[in-house]
């Protein structure tokens, strides 16, 4: 058998499938983890809450580019992290708190103070890992302000507020700008649904603390639906599907699911709202009645008053008067027929 030599554009189609299929696998592999994206330059009107086990990163611009890169304290209750990260050619920098280190995090606000060293290029507030001690770095002999960890150590609000004094002393040419959070156990709440009818499309909608772009599992069913024998009718009523977390207004992110109830049948429904990678879950009950049956519109009777016409009489014309004679009496009436023979007699001088 002689083997048929290959199309070109097979290959070439063949090579092509071949790399959309590896960017594809590349894709899935460098998808960003769901987090709470905070810029100082952009910050919300009141803190954000963020699920335990959920990223937060914190980005911004470093102006003159510092060699030194920039500090980043991290504060809480109980808790405190100082680390130095690097600023990128364009001035760009980004800190990350990662997902297991969320997930271990106490209940409760967080502050994040980046330093930033400014003209002489060295950071005059230092922290001391061995004491636990905020340091003011001065010539011949570095000063211990406060504590933050340890024995002794300002907690919270109390070790934010004294960090960002002594940054902003006049007497340091260090700068700096904060961002806060809240950090709470993975919870997802519904909104009051209220009842409905067989045939309604409407929205089941709620808030989370997860993060953006968390994917929620939404499950609706029939609070009669039950397993049955073979012989027994287990007909499902409801829905399910899985929604992604939106951004939201406030301190807390959004989620919706459309419903379409054309073929459900009346009954009282669960409604339970679970994440897909955080144990956390929500529950809510209405009720779906009998299609409602459209009544026939009758327009309204106008209530003004009519006045009818007023009523024709009929005038009958009053008979003339008439002048009675006077009663003609038989010689009378004998006396004129003799009259009238007289007069037309004819004469005998003619004959």
């Amino acid at each position: 058998m002689i083997p048929m030599p290959r199309n070109d554009t097979t290959r070439n189609n063949s090579q092509w499938f071949l790399f959309l299929l590896t960017l594809i696998a590349v894709a899935f592999l460098i998808v960003p983890a769901s987090a709470l994206d905070l810029s100082p330059d952009t910050l919300p009107s009141s803190p954000p809450v963020i699920s335990q086990g959920d990223s937060v990163f914190v980005h911004g611009i470093a102006t003159g580019h510092p060699q030194q890169g920039l500090t980043v304290w991290l504060i809480g209750n109980n808790y405190a992290k100082v680390t130095t990260i690097s600023v990128n050619q364009d001035n760009s920098f980004e800190f990350e708190l990662k997902t297991a280190e969320t997930r271990t995090l106490a209940s409760g606000q967080y502050f994040v103070l980046i330093q930033h060293p400014m003209m002489n290029g060295e950071f005059d507030i230092t922290y001391n890992a061995g004491t636990g001690e905020v340091v003011r770095r001065q010539t011949g002999r570095d000063m211990a302000i406060f504590r933050i960890t340890g024995a002794g150590s300002l907690q919270g609000s109390d070790a934010a507020s004294a960090l960002v004094r002594a940054v902003d002393s006049q007497n340091i040419d260090d700068t700096f700008t904060t961002v806060s959070f809240f950090i709470q156990p993975p919870n997802a709440f519904i909104d009051p649904i209220g009842d409905h009818a067989v045939g309604d499309r409407f929205t089941i909608g709620g808030f989370t603390n997860l993060a953006v772009d968390d994917d929620l599992l939404v499950e609706i069913y029939s609070a009669s639906f039950r397993p049955t024998t073979k012989v027994q009718s287990g007909e499902f009523s409801g829905a399910t599907g899985i929604v992604n977390v939106q951004p939201g207004t406030g301190r807390y992110n959004r989620w919706l699911f459309p419903v379409d109830a054309s073929a459900w049948r009346p009954d009282e429904y669960i409604v339970t709202v679970s994440a897909v990678l955080q144990d956390v879950k929500g529950s809510e009950t209405f009720t779906v009645t009998e299609k409602k049956t459209p009544v026939p519109t009758v327009p309204p009777i106008s209530e003004k008053t009519t006045i009818p016409p007023p009523a024709i009489v009929p005038t009958v014309p009053a008979p003339a008067p008439t002048t009675q004679k006077a009663p003609h009496t038989v010689p009378a009436i004998f006396a004129g027929l003799v009259c009238t023979f007289l007069l037309f007699r004819p004469s005998r001088d003619k004959l």
